[in-house]
């Protein structure tokens, strides 16, 4: 006879899950008010904080004058012809303040890198002379920005250094200046925007495996070839975020363009949006204005972003 065929247990299932005891389910909740308790202030700050004053602003900017108003009276209506005339009457300066932003940043974008590429690669092994060149960097900007808005009209001053030189080996003419130009304008906002394109790049260039570098000349890369195949794909992030820090904020800036400039064809849309709301008491051509400022600027950082956006950043 056969032997008897051997029945194998079955595998046991698993056994479904306890049911969290009263206390635990307590202690569950009071985790989940703690994370909304924690969430609501930082929500209530921005509501009050931006989207109210931008509701504010796109409101006022439907803004209409009553016939025979006094200056600086105004009433709600939809006066969607405030957006036509800004348009209309301030498209130089709109687009001005575009091309001196993205001159600045291309040159602080040049400067910028070659600094911190010196800093955080060339001289990563001398820590106290790369740590003296990056506190020489930065020491200036605890200054006012409008007194090294100053500072910069005096150093390109009709009668200072500079001009001189520029005189002496004949590349300005005799009484050519700097001041009250666009090349002084730019120069400033260069200046005072290089550090929020330096610090960005420094702080990916210092997490550069140097090791990669000798891999690439290992394998008989040039240096040109590392720096384009190694070092500048993993520094796009701090370029990336760089470029946005210096835009941004260089596109409305005013200061340099009132104090550098010469009022007339240097003039940039943040000017004028301080002379509408300061001077001529505008207020809805001033708030149609700033819109116009920020849509235009959300658009191409919208675009840059999808052109030249990285998955570390997003």
């Amino acid at each position: 006879m056969s032997a008897p065929a051997v029945r194998r247990p079955e595998p046991k299932r698993p056994e479904p899950a306890a049911e969290l005891s009263a206390t635990e389910r307590r202690a569950e909740k009071a985790r989940g008010r703690i994370g909304v308790g924690l969430i609501v202030p930082g929500f209530v700050y921005l509501l009050l904080f931006f989207a109210a004053p931008v509701f504010v602003l796109l409101a006022m900017s439907l803004y209409a004058k009553p016939p025979g108003a006094e200056t600086g009276v105004f009433v709600p209506a939809f006066e969607i012809s405030n957006y036509a005339v800004a348009l209309s009457q301030y498209w130089e300066p709109l687009v001005r303040s575009f091309l001196f932003a993205g001159i600045a940043t291309v040159l602080a974008l040049l400067i910028g890198y070659t600094m911190a590429y010196l800093v955080a690669v060339r001289l990563r092994q001398h820590k106290l002379l790369a740590s003296i060149l990056l506190v020489i960097l930065i020491a200036p900007f605890f200054s006012s920005f409008v007194l090294r808005t100053q500072a910069w009209k005096q150093i390109l001053a009709d009668e200072g250094f500079v001009v001189e030189a520029l005189r002496f080996v004949a590349i300005l003419p005799e009484d050519g200046r700097l001041t009250a130009t666009s090349i002084a304008v730019v120069a400033g906002l260069t200046y005072n925007f290089l550090p929020f394109m330096t610090l960005p790049i420094y702080a990916s260039l210092e997490r550069l495996d140097t090791r990669l570098l000798e891999a690439a000349g290992d394998l008989y890369a040039s240096p040109m070839t590392a720096f384009r195949r190694v070092t500048l794909p993993l520094s796009m992030p701090g370029v990336f975020a760089g470029t946005l820090l210096t835009f941004i904020p260089a596109s409305g800036d005013y200061i340099n363009a009132a104090i550098l400039g010469n009022n007339r064809d240097t003039s940039m849309i943040g000017q004028v949006i301080d002379s509408r709301f300061f001077q001529i008491v505008d207020y809805p051509m001033a708030a149609a204005l700033s819109t116009v400022l920020m849509v235009v600027i959300l658009i191409l950082v919208m675009l840059y972003i999808r052109k030249f956006g990285t998955k570390e950043l997003f």
